[in-house]
């Protein structure tokens, strides 16, 4: 579980879906998405040289053209390096890998090219005048620590939450479905976002009203149905439903435990 925010650092930022379920996300605090700048700058550098070099030596002939492309390609290769893996990565950059961050939108859900897209090419004015001091004093003001380039796209950035599997969950009925070839092959098949949802839902059951579980698991077995084809026995609740589906996506009994947890936005 995630541990308790720092004052002055992290915040907290609550959605209320639809079905009245409170999911809580960490903010980042500007310490640690610092870092996770500073790293992807590296990079961006980096590469930025690799390029410059062989442009020079393609371009000795003209050195002021090619200085002046040098300064266009350093800021594709900015735009692109974020754009591009924030929209492949599902808001994660190598520097935000490393730290544990994830951007995501202010609804909770993740974001796409498009957010990926404004919230990078604000950049340039997030910097201003220097070392982001526009984007830093911009996420100090903001209520959900979001700079120019984050307020413009609608997205937050947050720490993303490790939650650990469990080796296996209790399913008190219809435990004949797990042996059945069909079911087991479809629910590996689920993508990662319906993985996600059924796992985390599972494991924070316990967290919610009876209401509002109630709420969930009526939502979530009638999408699991539809996603994996089948139809609910009707012997089964909506719960118990999602639990054999979240027990067929664990490692089979007996099998080596990697260790691992899955990590969750939250």
């Amino acid at each position: 579980m995630t541990d308790a925010p720092a004052p002055l650092l992290d915040g907290i930022h609550t959605v209320l879906t639809p079905e009245y379920v409170e999911f809580r996300f960490t903010l980042a605090g500007l310490y640690s998405r610092f870092l996770a700048w500073l790293v992807d700058a590296v990079l961006v550098m980096v590469g930025t040289s690799v390029l410059l070099v062989g442009l020079s030596m393609g371009m000795a002939a003209f050195p002021g053209f090619a200085s002046a492309l040098g300064i266009v390609l350093y800021f594709l290769v900015d735009w692109g390096y974020g754009i591009t893996l924030e929209t492949l990565w599902s808001g994660q950059t190598v520097g935000k890998k490393l730290f544990g961050l994830r951007v995501i939108q202010r609804s909770g859900v993740r974001i796409g090219f498009h957010h990926a897209a404004l919230r990078n090419l604000a950049r340039p004015v997030d910097r201003l005048p220097l070392f982001y001091l526009v984007g830093g004093v911009t996420a100090l003001l903001s209520g959900s620590h979001q700079r120019l380039g984050d307020m413009l796209a609608g997205t937050l950035v947050v720490r993303e939450r490790r939650l650990k599997l469990p080796l296996a969950i209790g399913v008190p009925a219809g435990q004949g479905l797990l042996a059945d070839p069909l079911f087991v092959s479809r629910v590996k098949r689920l993508g990662t976002e319906a993985r996600e949802a059924v796992l985390s839902a599972v494991l924070r059951r316990e967290e919610l009203s009876m209401e509002a579980r109630l709420r969930l698991f009526s939502v979530l077995g009638a999408k699991l149905q539809e996603l994996l084809a089948m139809e609910k026995p009707a012997h089964l609740s909506d719960e118990k439903w999602t639990l054999l589906v979240a027990a067929a996506l664990l490692p089979a009994p007996g099998s080596a435990p990697t260790g691992r947890g899955r990590a969750v936005a939250a």
